[in-house]
């Protein structure tokens, strides 16, 4: 292969693993997607790890613009994959990060949609990807998203993901000591290789997050760096980017964003590279998780499509406003009104 990356090619891809998105009045949110006890949880709709690495071998044969290679191991000795698509070393780089949590799948397959897109060569395709540099690590915990750990998993709803990785440490939260292998990985041969401009850090929450103290279910929450010592101008940098995006969703009709409430330790992906290495960063959470030992979390089947299409949304404005520049103006003082998460309880 042109590329560095491990071939699986006894592996194929299961058809009908992306999904289409009707413009109708379902939405993202809503009683209908909760666990409950009786909603389907089909994660087999997903990407596993072979699965995942197959379908990065078939977008990395079929595009020039693309490199894929493997930065680093798992706890359980599987790779640690980055796509990258660099075209000039000058022009801003924007990384996009998933699944550091092994139960927040939802958005690795938005990144997945992506990266499809990305190696489409069409014209807007091309005009973006000359002047954005773009980095996707699909997937940090794969070790997790697997459920293949050195610790029960009996106490799940479907014991099939978890938070945590192999040694049940939560990657989130290993942004300073960097003890795990895929963290050391990421920050040595991702963070630090590429020194990326731009983070978007995706992930889940609970399916009965608010807006606010309403009884309205949101699709996702986002939150800019919270630590005191990242410099102004990077929070700032940060709050623009969380604009692009927060604009961009709430103007598709199925979603709708709060502001996260979420800490300020350094440990935490957001503050921590962002502190470290003056990377703007975003967070952003997406609805419901694939499996967890608290139901409430659990998100069925019936809106991954939304959400998933919710993180490709949120990619495509962020690259498109880097590309034109149109990031540098965007107005932060939403960010004075969005009203924090909630909690609807049961």
């Amino acid at each position: 292969m042109k590329k560095t990356m491990t071939v699986l090619s006894s592996v194929t891809l299961c058809a009908g693993m992306f999904f289409s998105f009707p413009v109708g009045n379902v939405s993202a949110v809503g009683e209908g997607p909760n666990y409950n006890g009786n909603e389907t949880i089909k994660n087999e709709r997903l990407h596993n790890y072979e699965e995942m690495v197959a379908f990065l071998e078939k977008q990395d044969k079929k595009s020039e613009a693309l490199t894929v290679e493997s930065y680093g191991k798992s706890v359980k000795d599987r790779d640690l994959y980055l796509a990258k698509f660099i075209s000039n070393p000058e022009n801003p780089t924007i990384l996009f990060l998933t699944q550091q949590h092994g139960n927040e799948t939802l958005t690795t397959e938005g990144a997945l949609k992506m990266i499809q897109h990305l190696t489409s060569n069409g014209k807007e395709v091309q005009d973006i990807l000359e002047k954005v540099n773009v980095l996707i690590a699909p997937r940090l915990n794969v070790d997790g998203a697997e459920g293949d750990v050195n610790f029960s998993l009996e106490d799940y709803v479907s014991g099939t993901h978890t938070r945590y990785n192999a040694n049940e440490v939560d990657l989130n939260r290993d942004h300073v000591a960097k003890e795990q292998p895929e963290t050391q990985a990421f920050h040595e041969f991702v963070l630090q290789k590429y020194q990326p401009d731009y983070m978007i850090d995706l992930h889940h929450q609970g399916t009965q997050t608010t807006l606010g103290d309403s009884d309205e279910l949101v699709s996702g929450s986002i939150l800019y760096p919270t630590n005191e010592n990242v410099s102004a101008d990077v929070v700032e940098k940060s709050k623009k980017l969380g604009s692009v995006v927060y604009e961009a969703v709430e103007a598709k009709g199925y979603g709708t964003l709060s502001k996260y409430v979420g800490g300020t330790a350094p440990t935490i992906g957001r503050n921590g590279i962002a502190l470290e290495y003056g990377i703007s960063t975003l967070l952003m959470e997406m609805r419901g998780m694939a499996d967890h030992y608290y139901e409430p979390y659990v998100l069925g089947q019936k809106s991954n499509g939304y959400l998933i299409q919710q993180a490709v949304v949120a990619m495509d404005a962020a690259l498109k406003a880097i590309a034109d520049g149109s990031i540098e103006t965007a107005d932060t003082s939403f960010w004075d009104t969005l009203p924090e998460s909630g909690w609807k309880g049961e």
